[in-house]
């Protein structure tokens, strides 16, 4: 089986230009220690935003991967696929997030739903994991939460099964999405869901569970990092014990979705990491996207002007653009400055209101979610857009390694080993 290391990162790229960049913040966190592969994601609406394909984003990590001699793993994931989308990406993935929020709460059949509770007799009771007070779990909320995600599961081995036939046994990695839902999974319901899973025989390597806050894109947490750190770490010693229960693989570790720019939980992240010695799979995307505006913008001349020229357009159809991220950002229109007024900001004003540096006046988070789902602005701007970026592609390249080395992947990720 294809086996997923122990911390890995995805990496978006929008318009398939930053892989040498975003290589390169994984190959300098192995000089201080730290090895994490990376894994790129785009995903099917991403795909049609930009009119790119699949292959795309594989041959751009091959020719990263080829010009920077890297000799580790790296993936390249169908992020969040269906049914509906999965054919398209089959050839060019070895990694498949497979998104079946849509079936979460849907009607199955009864009887399906009682033998899972009659072949699970261990998840009634008092259920032990390691590092976690006992929990208490009833024949009824089994049921339950059975009732709540079987559909799901089953879907996803739908999904798996379809996969599995067009590319092989073993030949890629699975990620199950389940963070899209109402409330967080408790450690009892977690457990049901990976039972379910292991009935499936889908051989799952992370799982996206929902964690309590808010994962605004491209901005920080919103919530309690004590609170998301206490069901962080419940889901890892969930996690431990179905492995050892269900015989699911031992790769298996937690996906924390729209990882980009939570700083506030990182280090929640790291010390559960370094205290259980368990993985995790981050998940990044637009990030990329924005340190290539921050860059342009940085350069100066022609850059500048188009950065302010995507945020002008931006502003004008900002109500289409965040209509299908409605769920995903909170903008207060009053806080966008009108176009006029930052068509007069110099460079280094137009920076600071788009850097995430929370300890700069000048940072806009409004803005910043604003210009982070506006990327289909600069998809219509076509050459124009992407001949500005090969011209400045050292300093929109060196926003992107440092963003993702240092705001992320040091944050994040236990050193493994000594520095070199």
């Amino acid at each position: 089986m294809l086996r997923l290391e122990k911390y890995s990162i995805g990496v978006g790229d929008r318009f398939a230009r930053q892989a040498k960049a975003q290589l390169k913040a994984c190959m300098l966190a192995s000089e201080q220690g730290i090895d994490v592969v990376p894994v790129w994601n785009k995903s099917f609406r991403e795909h049609g935003i930009v009119g790119s394909a699949p292959e795309s984003v594989r041959k751009a990590a091959d020719r990263a991967v080829s010009e920077l001699g890297w000799k580790r793993s790296y993936y390249v994931d169908a992020d969040h696929i269906n049914l509906d989308n999965v054919m398209g990406f089959l050839t060019a993935s070895d990694f498949f997030t497979i998104d079946v929020a849509a079936m979460i709460g849907q009607p199955h059949p009864p009887d399906a739903v009682d033998g899972f509770v009659r072949r699970h007799p261990e998840l009634e009771g008092r259920l032990e994991f390691a590092g976690l007070a006992p929990v208490d779990s009833t024949r009824a909320g089994v049921a339950l939460a059975a009732k709540k995600y079987f559909g799901a599961v089953v879907q996803a081995g739908r999904i798996y099964r379809l996969i599995e036939s067009q590319r092989g046994e073993g030949s890629f990695i699975t990620e199950v999405s389940m963070d899209e839902t109402d409330a967080p999974q408790t450690p009892a319901e977690l457990m049901v869901i990976l039972a379910a899973l292991a009935d499936q025989r889908i051989p799952v390597q992370t799982i996206a569970p929902k964690f309590t806050g808010r994962f605004n894109k491209g901005v920080d947490f919103v919530g309690d990092p004590a609170m998301f750190e206490a069901e962080f770490r419940a889901d890892v010693a969930v996690i431990a014990e179905a492995v050892k229960r269900y015989g699911l693989p031992d790769t298996l570790k937690l996906s924390v979705h729209s990882g980009s720019d939570k700083f506030s939980i990182y280090p929640a992240i790291q010390r559960t990491l370094t205290e259980t010695g368990a993985g995790v799979h981050l998940k990044t995307a637009g990030t990329t996207w924005l340190e290539e505006i921050i860059g342009l913008a940085e350069a100066g001349g022609p850059g500048l002007a188009l950065a302010k020229e995507v945020y002008a357009k931006a502003y004008k159809d900002r109500a289409a653009l965040c209509e299908p991220y409605a769920a995903v950002i909170d903008i207060d229109p009053a806080q966008l400055p009108e176009p006029s007024v930052v068509a007069a900001w110099t460079a280094g004003q137009l920076t600071a209101a788009l850097r995430h540096d929370q300890s700069c006046p000048e940072y806009n988070p409004h803005m910043r979610q604003l210009l982070h789902v506006g990327y289909k602005v600069a998809a219509k701007m076509g050459h124009n857009y992407l001949d500005l970026l090969a011209a400045n592609e050292a300093v929109v390249g060196r926003n992107v390694t440092a963003n993702l080395l240092d705001r992320h992947i040091l944050r994040i990720y236990p050193r493994t080993k000594p520095s070199t």
